[in-house]
C-alpha cells in the first residue's frame, strides 16, 4: 500500500489485513468499522485518523503519530503501540488485551470505559490521561515481557492514577 495515495479513497468498512502502511501520511484518514488486522503502520502519520469500531488486532503502530486519533470501540488485541504518539487520542470503550504501549505518549488520552488486560506500559507517558475512573482495569504490566511486573485490579488502577497526575 505504500505506493498508493490512499487519501483519495474511502477506507471505512474496508477489509484490509496484513498490509504495509509504513511511513505513509494518512492524516484524517477514515478507517472506521474496518478490519485491518496484522497490518503495519510503523512511522506512519495518522494524526486525526478515525478507527472507530475497527479491528486493529495484531497491527503494529510502532513510532506512529496517532495524535488526536479515535480508537473508540475498537478491538486492539496484541496491538503494538510501542513509542507511538497517542496524545489527545480518544480510546473510549476500546478493548486493549495484551496491547503494547511501552514508551508510548498517552498524555491527555481519554480511556473512558476501555478494558485493559495484560497491557504493557513500561516507559509510557500517562500525564493527564482521562477516564480512568470509568475504565475497566483488569491487569497491566509495568515491567517487560521478559521480566513482567503485573499489577491487578485496584493496584493497577492506583498506579495508573498516580502516573496520570
Amino acid at each position: 500500500m505504500t505506493e498508493v495515495d490512499l487519501i483519495k479513497y474511502p477506507l471505512n468498512q474496508a477489509y484490509i489485513t496484513d498490509c504495509i502502511f509504513n511511513n505513509m501520511h494518512l492524516i484524517n484518514i477514515e478507517m472506521y468499522s474496518s478490519t485491518i488486522c496484522s497490518s503495519s503502520f510503523v512511522f506512519a502519520n495518522l494524526e486525526n485518523a478515525d478507527f472507530y469500531k475497527a479491528d486493529v488486532s495484531y497491527a503494529n503502530f510502532t513510532n506512529a503519530n496517532l495524535q488526536n486519533t479515535r480508537f473508540a470501540k475498537s478491538d486492539c488485541i496484541e496491538t503494538i503501540f510501542n513509542s507511538a504518539n497517542l496524545s489527545d487520542a480518544k480510546l473510549v470503550a476500546a478493548l486493549f488485551d495484551n496491547a503494547d504501549f511501552r514508551n508510548a505518549n498517552l498524555q491527555h488520552a481519554d480511556v473512558s470505559e476501555s478494558t485493559f488486560e495484560n497491557v504493557l506500559l513500561k516507559g509510557a507517558k500517562l500525564t493527564g490521561v482521562r477516564g480512568l475512573e470509568e475504565a475497566f482495569i483488569k491487569s497491566i504490566n509495568i515491567g517487560t515481557p521478559e521480566q513482567p511486573n503485573i499489577l491487578i485490579g485496584g493496584e493497577a488502577r492506583k498506579w495508573l492514577e498516580v502516573m496520570s497526575n
